[in-house]
């Protein structure tokens, strides 16, 4: 076997090839992508795999992977036929500026739903599923009373010309471990691949109930009991 392609084999489940493999899978199957759309990345040390662009998700392999070097940006593994993902610069932007472990890419309709709900920003509180979210400029975790805040960025045509935006909103909100695009999905990161797993899967269910709370009239990010101002008296008893 080649170093080339011991890059990407491996008989370890959770070598990053098998593992981005493996949650394109997942994500395909929760609907989150579809088509070739979303992508994911992994930052193994020094090295950073990334799912390629033109690939269904569901079929992804091993040797579909793009594996480049996190200092010089350069590529030591490039498959003969696919071309590199247009998120790469984005998921650069959650390394080298959050020294993320993992970065995620999702189309979820609950993201583009959102994106259309809101202006500039997505808020949601009081809500159990906001402690699986890290407080990220300190220690812990975000409770049940704090107020998960998303910003919103707009999409572009090309998905590379995202980049600056992106960072410009990651230095905005330094409590953000996601972005949402406009009318298009959204970015979460983690400090490992599990974590942005967990995150991205806490933060795709507070967006759809957004949505099915906004459906009812009531505002996602108001106090515990202020329901009761925004349903139908005979509803809600």
């Amino acid at each position: 076997m080649s170093q080339y392609d011991q890059l990407i084999t491996s008989s370890d489940p959770s070598h990053p090839a098998n593992l981005i493999c493996e949650l394109c899978k997942l994500f395909y199957n929760n609907g989150w992508v579809t088509g070739t759309g979303g992508g994911i990345s992994i930052r193994d040390g020094d090295k950073i795999y990334i799912a390629p662009s033109g690939v269904q998700k569901e079929r992804m392999v091993p040797e579909n992977m793009f594996v480049m070097d996190f200092t010089t940006t350069k590529y030591l593994r490039t498959p003969k036929v696919f071309k590199p993902s247009a998120c790469t610069p984005l998921f650069m932007s959650a390394y080298t500026m959050r020294d993320a472990g993992a970065c995620i890419h999702t189309h979820s309709q609950a993201a583009v739903l959102v994106s259309l709900l809101y202006e500039k920003e997505f808020k949601i509180a009081n809500i159990e599923q906001i402690k699986a979210i890290p407080k990220v400029t300190e220690p812990g975790y975000l409770s049940f009373f704090d107020t998960l805040t998303i910003p919103i960025i707009e999409n572009t045509a090309h998905e590379e010309d995202l980049t600056e935006t992106l960072q410009q909103a990651i230095k905005n909100y330094p409590g953000t471990t996601a972005v949402i695009v406009r009318r298009h999905g959204i970015y979460v990161w983690g400090e490992t691949v599990w974590k942005a797993k967990v995150y991205n899967e806490a933060i795709d269910y507070l967006l759809e109930l957004a949505v099915k709370l906004k459906g009812f009239g009531i505002p996602p990010h108001i106090g515990v009991g202020e329901e009761k101002n925004y349903v139908d008296p005979k509803i809600y008893n």
